[in-house]
């Protein structure tokens, strides 16, 4: 049920600040995502980094989906809420030794790797246990993907990924450790890629890089492309799901592979930002000499994107009257920080102590980056279905 269908009495019932799941609106994404990708064959891991919450984690593993994780905890949480562990993948440039065993214990499907070293020591603590771990190896495409620089993790210069310039050595290895098998390659360009030509320009070098490996007599079965689909921040009720069809349509076009190659997705935001709002409500309202402020009781410490790194979210005044009266606002919170600001100058009915306030498009990287800074309160939820 979309947030402005709701009683606003009823929304009054509950304490504010709270993230709002719309569980009809995720479901449908969810079906729209699947269906595009089987139909063409691919496999896709939820990127567990964007949501955690467990109740949007068990719709998500009741559709088929894998799981992406980028911690040992976030392993454990995805076998926890019943995700198999041949469909489990493991990245992230810092895996300690206590994270790597946990993997190998379960036996999850691969693990992102992301450096010669990590490829020794993956391989050491696989032969105490007497196992062989599966891996792809993480090349960084260099391919620009014409988003915020702080959410950018395909160039040269980024930490991510084995160096182009190390992977002839990185093969070599790979020959000499028993206990390892390479299983394919893993890209991730970026996230919030609202350019489709950018996920063409991936294509292009994941081509290149397959046909180096095989030119090597290296067999890869598995070409992971990351994820990285952005949704529209600006208007969530006129574009509530991301194109599925033309973002895996382009994979389909232009990436090249045999009948024994799977392709493999690591979608996060796309499938559970637009199913995801942060509701408020207004503390105070304060006038300075050029300025007209909104403090709500939500913060930086509920919401940290637009701290961070200057995201924008739709803000929306609920229960507005149609040609309200608008001002200009910036609409901060109660955190003792000067980037605790949800947007400047942002166009609202006139607003009063105890109006509650809509953050949109708040699903992906809302919840789980939540923080107990200045000793907050644990963010709290509601969901569709309790309403």
């Amino acid at each position: 049920m979309n947030i402005h269908q709701i009683d606003l009495n009823r929304l009054k019932e509950f304490e504010t600040p709270f993230y709002y799941y719309d569980l009809d609106l995720l479901n449908e994404t969810l079906d729209r995502a699947k269906a595009a990708a089987d139909k063409r064959g691919f496999h896709v891991h939820y990127a567990l980094k964007a949501n955690f919450n467990d109740k949007v984690l068990g719709l998500i593993q009741s559709k088929g989906f894998g799981a992406d994780c980028v911690s040992g905890n976030e392993v454990q949480k995805s076998i926890d809420s019943g995700f198999p562990a041949q469909q489990i993948t493991f990245a992230g440039v810092g895996k300690s030794d206590k994270e790597i065993n946990l993997a190998l214990d379960h036996k999850i499907f691969a693990f992102n790797v992301e450096s010669i070293q990590e490829l020794l020591v993956i391989n050491e603590l696989a032969a105490k246990k007497q196992v062989k771990a599966q891996v792809s190896l993480r090349i960084n495409p260099n391919v620009d993907a014409h988003t915020h620089h702080y959410i950018t993790t395909g160039l040269d210069e980024n930490k991510f990924g084995v160096p182009n310039s190390e992977l002839e050595k990185a093969a070599s290895v790979l020959r000499e450790c028993g206990n390892l098998e390479l299983l394919g390659l893993h890209f991730h360009v970026g996230s919030q890629i609202t350019d489709i030509n950018v996920f063409k320009s991936l294509c292009v070098k994941v081509n290149e890089w397959k046909n180096w490996f095989e030119e090597r007599g290296t067999t890869i079965k598995v070409l992971n492309v990351g994820g990285g689909l952005g949704v529209d921040y600006h208007e969530p009720d006129t574009h509530p799901y991301a194109d599925f069809e033309a973002y895996f349509e382009v994979f389909d076009k232009f990436l090249e592979r045999n009948a024994q190659q799977e392709v493999h997705f690591e979608l996060g935001r796309a499938l559970v930002a637009q199913s995801g709002t942060l509701v408020s409500k207004v503390l105070y309202t304060k006038s300075g000499v050029k300025k007209n402020f909104l403090i709500l009781d939500a913060g930086m410490t509920e919401l940290m994107r637009p701290a961070l790194y200057q995201a924008f979210h739709k803000i929306e005044k609920l229960g507005a009257e149609p040609n309200a009266e608008e001002l200009n606002y910036d609409v901060v919170g109660p955190i003792c920080e000067s980037s605790d600001c949800f947007g400047k100058e942002v166009p609202l009915p006139v607003s009063e102590r105890g109006d509650l306030i809509a953050i949109r498009t708040a699903g992906a990287y809302g919840e789980v980056m939540a923080s107990k800074y200045n000793l907050r309160d644990e963010i709290r939820f509601v969901f569709s279905e309790d309403l």
